[in-house]
């Protein structure tokens, strides 16, 4: 898949401001072999028959837990999963007890997702296993942001130029984050759209365009990322009420019907549909919510080799 002199420049992937183009385009092109792999009758790979994985997750996850786990089955990896939940966290052990508990047991990689943003980082000064952030706090989550990108670059190419608009709950997503650090490395203008209440305070810095027009950035953009309002990270009212926001902030059919062009709908998931996006929306042919959940295994089996590799 890659050859010797093709690897990533870091030992882990903390997020994707570590990442050089370089890396990205380098993920990519193993995600598109890998996603050959996947769509054979014989999905598996002997490639990480040697290694042993622990996905540690410290916050609930389906979609990203179950897509690094099928990952790492399709590679052939051994896996360890463990959940904070019914775990001795809950008696109180310290996140490094916890993780040289699991290194002890010769774990060769750590796959993360934990509510303390900078977690992961804490860690792989710590400990001597490749780390991989599956989302730390409202921080990043740079595997969602890859295979974003690489679902974007299937339907338009390459993404130099391309408007992307991200809209929603941008104050408590580290999916946007880690998305428009990958969109800028290769290429694209971001636009961010969402209540004045759900943007952060820093976001000017980050060198992407502002708007609280959901009509005007649709006509503006070549891809709508939507993001889900996290209700569970909000302990104040950032908005009057759900239906508030979907009468101004949510992307309906009608609204789509009357751009005079088409654009390429997407969602990390999980969807509140009928709040951020109708079903009609999320479910017609401008929608690759779908295609995005598929790339997601193949997107974190390249991840995932190219970190073995370089272990």
């Amino acid at each position: 898949m890659a050859s010797a002199n093709q690897q990533l420049s870091s030992k882990h992937l903390l997020g994707i401001k570590d990442l050089s183009t370089e890396d990205i385009r380098l993920i990519f092109h193993t995600a598109t072999n890998f996603k050959e792999v996947i769509n054979r009758p014989i999905k598996k790979v002997p490639s990480l028959r040697d290694i042993t994985i622990a996905n540690l997750f410290f916050e609930d996850s389906t979609r990203t837990r179950v897509s690094f786990e099928l990952a790492e089955k399709r590679l052939s990896a051994d896996t360890i999963n463990f959940s904070a939940s019914s775990s001795s966290v809950k008696k109180g052990e310290t996140l490094l007890d916890t993780v040289n508990n699991i290194l002890s047991m010769k774990v060769d990689m750590v796959v993360m997702r934990h509510p303390a943003p900078g977690a992961c980082q804490f860690l792989a000064q710590h400990i001597d296993a490749n780390i991989i952030n599956a989302g730390d706090g409202t921080h990043e989550h740079p595997t969602q942001a890859l295979l974003d990108a690489f679902s974007m670059q299937e339907q338009l190419g390459d993404l130099e130029g391309k408007n992307v608009a991200i809209f929603g709950d941008i104050l408590h997503s580290r999916v946007a984050l880690s998305n428009i650090f990958c969109l800028q490395k290769l290429g694209a203008k971001v636009r961010v759209c969402g209540p004045p209440t759900l943007m952060p305070k820093f976001i000017h810095k980050l060198g992407v365009g502002v708007s609280y027009n959901v009509r005007e950035t649709l006509q503006w953009c070549d891809v709508a990322n939507i993001l889900r309002i996290q209700l569970e990270r909000q302990n104040i009212k950032y908005f009057p009420t759900l239906r508030e926001y979907a009468q101004y902030f949510g992307i309906n059919r009608q609204l789509l019907d009357s751009l005079d062009k088409k654009i390429v709908i997407m969602h990390p998931g999980p969807i509140n549909r009928g709040v951020e996006i109708t079903s009609d929306v999320a479910d017609s042919e401008h929608s690759i919510i779908l295609q995005q959940v598929e790339n997601g295994v193949a997107v974190r089996m390249a991840v995932l080799f190219l970190l073995a590799a370089k272990g």
